[in-house]
């Protein structure tokens, strides 16, 4: 078994583009529980659609890096 690795260690870095929103798509209240951490469950989707009623996609952009 070979303990060297072909790749450095940046090229195991997850590229921003997969840890960023902006994909240009409508966010949904499952989107925002599960960015949350939350389970998707109807409490938790009916605080979801509370939030984005509030805030727009922006509240989704808010929990996410």
């Amino acid at each position: 078994m070979n303990d060297q690795s072909d790749s450095g260690p940046h090229e195991r870095v997850t590229p921003d583009a997969l840890l960023h929103t902006g994909s240009g798509g409508e966010v949904t209240a499952e989107d925002l529980v599960l960015a949350s951490g939350r389970d998707v469950t109807p409490q938790n989707l009916a605080w979801a659609e509370r939030k984005l009623a509030a805030e727009g996609p922006a509240a989704l952009d808010k929990m996410l890096p």
